[in-house]
């Protein structure tokens, strides 16, 4: 398994996220089944795959209140921008569509933790704020991870 970084320093370094690059095995599945009174869907929408490093992590944090997990409305996270920590990932970062039936996924990857975030509106007929979904998610073993938000 490629290195990463250990916790601490969480100023931006591109070196962090060299473990990323890496060509791998591993499969991300995933899928949209947020349930509650309003229905979601993530149809047509971009799902972004950030490699976890200390900085990235501080970053989950900060927008979404969480390093692991999280569904809030996408406004409250766009409001924190400016408390994040500056960086500009966009190199190191994946990018799959979501389809019409609410999968994505991703394929080639190294061994790794990562972060799948996205945006999810309610479906025609369907009224409340659009969410932002964030998972962490762990890649190991030339094996397909499959999760659900």
């Amino acid at each position: 398994m490629a290195a990463q970084p250990p916790p601490g320093d969480t100023n931006f370094h591109a070196a962090d996220f060299a473990w990323s690059q890496a060509p791998g095995k591993n499969t991300l599945a995933g899928s949209l089944v947020h349930t509650g009174p309003v229905r979601y869907s993530c149809a047509g929408q971009t799902v972004v795959l950030t490699p976890e490093t200390p900085w990235a992590r501080r970053r989950m944090q900060v927008l979404y209140q969480s390093d692991q997990r999280a569904a809030l409305p996408a406004d409250d996270v766009r409001s924190r921008q400016n408390q994040a920590p500056p960086g500009d990932s966009n190199p190191y970062v994946k990018r799959v569509g979501c389809d019409a039936a609410d999968r994505f996924s991703f394929t080639g990857l190294p061994d790794g933790a990562w972060y799948v975030v996205t945006l999810a509106k309610p479906v025609a007929g369907q009224t409340g704020p659009s969410l932002a979904l964030m998972r962490r998610v762990v890649t190991r073993g030339g094996k397909v991870t499959a999760f659900e938000f």
